[in-house]
């Protein structure tokens, strides 16, 4: 029967046979040891027989083999315990040398990420480097289990459609049999449809990007968290979004304290309560603080995100803050305005050490009222990408509110890491489309 690694130290002075790769290989004082991976980690294994070491001759990093031997307690050893007398059987020999060393650190340098990407078949094989992915995946199921308490339903949606749903965004066009499709900017639509069926609904899949630009914090494929509720108002999608930040949080720190640790990760300073400042107050904090003048400009530049977490943080004791008040010249044509200030939009973005993670608004469910937001912008209600959106408010959809929340950008500001990318298993932006 095979044993884990993490289950080594539970079978001391017993004979036991443990599967994987190898990870290291050392001499130390005439001694042969091995470090030997699987899904659970590392364990340590001493080869003393010669005929056991000779098997060794010429195989490199990454040779699948299987272990036979005794347990022996070792406080030193990882987990405690280590392998002796070890008998080795090959089972898929690797006699070319590893392109990466992967029992090492990886360099994530910005000048060093195409040389990382370039390998990352190889690399994530690295113990630190599929820590993040490990990471990734436990903040996923701690925000399923959030939003699956608050009684949503999961979904999945298209991603090959008949029109770009967003607006603004550059798109990837593609034949579909004769016809042009695009690939999905976001489950907007069909999440909003949604509320018509299940009221509270989301989905995590990937959302489709065609931007001209390399930087630190875009791509052309990510994952979002897609939320969508029905029958709340402003006050409650803020309540929402702030619990699936909490839920990713505190999740992540119960479920992978040592892939944490690998990071040297910071746990974020989160109150309850998330604060919120309007975007008119952040521009003029951010223009007498830095002398670089923003005022009146419709967005935050990426230095005001960077900036107003730092001033939230040091003030307000919170690395994540909501920024309120959008202007509706800048809005798109599903964000709902103020009633009493048709200037400003329902919308609010969550900040989060230093980078946005997700606009939130609520959206205009009034069948009138979209459709003329939709034609002011002047595109066809009768268009197949418009049409049967608008068949799910013209039969009755209530207030509803929802957000996209990248999780690659969240991952990165969790850790701690520079780059999206550095929290993408295989990066996809300009420049890059393989592995």
């Amino acid at each position: 029967m095979r044993i884990l690694s993490n289950s080594v130290n539970s079978h001391i002075d017993k004979v036991i046979t443990i599967k994987g790769w190898l990870h290291k290989k050392r001499l130390l004082g005439g001694l042969t040891f091995i470090n030997v991976r699987d899904r659970a980690g590392l364990i340590q294994v001493l080869v003393e027989d010669k005929k056991e070491v000779e098997k060794l001759r010429g195989l490199q990093i990454g040779t699948v083999l299987s272990v036979t031997g005794k347990v022996f307690k070792d406080e030193r050893a990882s987990g405690g315990a280590e392998i002796h007398n070890a008998k080795i059987e090959i089972l898929v020999p690797v006699e070319d040398a590893s392109p990466v060393e992967i029992d090492k650190p990886l360099d994530h340098k910005p000048e060093n990420l195409d040389t990382l990407f370039e390998y990352r078949p190889i690399g994530l094989r690295n113990l630190k480097e599929a820590a993040v992915f490990k990471i990734q995946a436990n903040i996923l199921k701690s925000i399923r289990e959030y939003l699956d308490s608050q009684d949503f339903t999961e979904f999945n949606s298209p991603k090959l459609l008949a029109e770009a749903t967003e607006g603004g965004a550059e798109v990837f066009k593609t034949d579909y049999f004769g016809k042009e499709a695009t690939l999905a900017q976001s489950a907007q639509f069909y999440k909003q449809m949604m509320v018509g069926v299940f009221e509270r609904a989301y989905e995590i899949n990937p959302t489709y990007r065609a931007e001209l630009s390399a930087t630190t914090r875009h791509m052309a494929e990510f994952i979002t968290i897609d939320v969508e509720a029905g029958f709340i108002e402003y006050s409650d999608l803020q309540a929402i979004a702030s619990g699936v930040l909490h839920a990713a949080v505190e999740g992540v720190w119960k479920r992978c304290p040592d892939e944490l640790k690998l990071w040297n990760a910071v746990k974020p300073e989160l109150p309850t309560d998330i604060p919120s400042i309007t975007l008119t107050q952040v521009h003029e904090k951010y223009s007498k603080a830095t002398g670089e003048n923003s005022i009146g400009e419709k967005d935050m530049r990426p230095n005001e995100e960077k900036w107003i977490t730092e001033w939230s943080k040091k003030n307000l004791n919170s690395e994540a803050v909501f920024v309120i008040e959008w202007p509706a010249s800048d809005a798109k044509f599903y964000h709902r305005r103020k009633e009493n200030d048709p200037k400003i939009v329902d919308r609010f973005d969550l900040i989060f050490r230093g980078v946005e993670i997700a606009t939130i608004t609520m959206r205009e469910h009034r069948y009138d009222k979209l459709v003329a937001q939709l034609k002011s912008i002047g595109a066809d209600p009768e268009h197949p990408g418009f049409k049967y959106y608008l068949m799910a408010f013209k039969y009755g959809l209530p207030p509803h509110g929802g957000f996209g929340m990248g999780l690659e950008r969240l991952t990165e500001k969790i850790i701690g890491l520079d780059n999206v990318k550095e929290a993408t298993l295989f990066p996809r932006d300009i420049n890059r489309l393989a592995p």
